[in-house]
């Protein structure tokens, strides 16, 4: 009798064993696909309770986690958001859990956004929340930046914002004897300039030697991006500018006054902030437009109007005048 019941007993372990293992890699619900956030530190049984909540596995958390300790692999889970599609089997579910790749979301401020855009870029990502003020000009540096569904904007906006000063620190540090700024609002500031001037990144340092060599003998620096800022805080203008606000002195414009402006005028990145705490080596006092997207430097107010009306037969030739 005693046998008996041993061998009832085995075979109504075996059958439920049996029943697991069909439950556990059978398909899942048809609905979805799921997002599941796995918030840091989470554990797979606060994350069970999760899963049934949103539908992800049938039946009770309970079952699940007992199928998971029988048949999983017993590997950590990790933080992070996942995506489950329909139909995942309850072990599938466990897997992407513990070894799949989260999703990566991403919000990138290119070099050069002014701060209206970087705050206007971030209140259209619908998957975070909360509101923002506009950051302080300069104060974000330029990147791709992850972000959760749902995270705060404060909380990501922040990140930018510490991922400047640490970057802005190291460079600083790094500032050579030719740089003319004396403190590191004013490395940003010029920067913002150097950035605005050229679209050609091996021309930074020429571009901030120019403008140091300006700032050394007390000359204007003469950057139309300076004028542009006060009227559409950094976008484009979409327009020719106006003799008049070329005379504006508002403390922005540097056709009206000599040295830097009273702020950024954009957010620049590592290269230009770089290029202005080590510029290159220059005589240079001006340069124009080429017609390739980048310029001429000229080292005197002859050779630069020589290089100008090459620019405007330039121009010309393309029926831009």
């Amino acid at each position: 009798m005693k046998k008996l019941l041993l061998i009832l007993g085995g075979l109504a372990l075996l059958g439920a064993v049996l029943v697991y293992s069909a439950l556990w890699a059978s398909a899942g619900p048809a609905k979805g696909p799921h997002s599941v956030i796995v918030e840091e530190g989470s554990s797979l049984g606060s994350v069970t309770n999760q899963l049934v909540q949103q539908g992800v596995i049938p039946g009770s958390a309970q079952t699940y986690k007992v199928m998971a300790r029988i048949f999983g692999s017993g590997d950590p889970i990790q933080a992070g958001e996942f995506e489950i599609p329909a139909g995942t089997s309850g072990a599938k579910v466990l897997d992407i859990l513990q070894h799949g790749q989260p999703v990566q979301r991403l919000v990138t401020i290119p070099e050069g956004m002014p701060s209206i855009m970087v705050y206007e870029k971030l209140m259209q990502q619908k998957l975070l929340t909360g509101d923002i003020p506009v950051p302080e000009e300069g104060s974000v540096l330029p990147d791709s930046y992850s972000f959760k569904r749902g995270e705060s904007r404060a909380a990501v906006l922040k990140r930018m914002q510490d991922a400047m000063t640490k970057e802005l620190d190291a460079l600083w540090a790094k500032r050579q004897p030719n740089s003319v700024v004396t403190n590191k609002r004013d490395a940003v500031i010029l920067a913002s300039v150097v950035e605005k001037e050229t679209g050609k990144p091996a021309e930074r340092r020429m571009v901030a030697g120019v403008y140091s060599n300006r700032i050394r003998i007390g000359m204007k620096l003469d950057a139309d991006p300076t004028v542009i800022y006060p009227i559409t805080k950094g976008k484009p203008l979409g327009r020719r500018i106006l003799r008049s606000e070329l005379k504006a002195d508002n403390g922005y414009n540097t056709y009206a006054r000599a040295g830097l402006p009273a702020g950024p005028i954009a957010n620049p990145g590592r290269e230009s902030i770089a290029a202005v705490l080590n510029p290159a080596p220059t005589k240079a006092l001006y340069f124009v437009a080429d017609g390739t997207g980048g310029h001429v430097f000229a080292d005197t107010l002859q050779q630069h109007n020589a290089n100008v009306q090459k620019w405007y037969a330039l121009r010309r030739a393309r029926g831009e005048m």
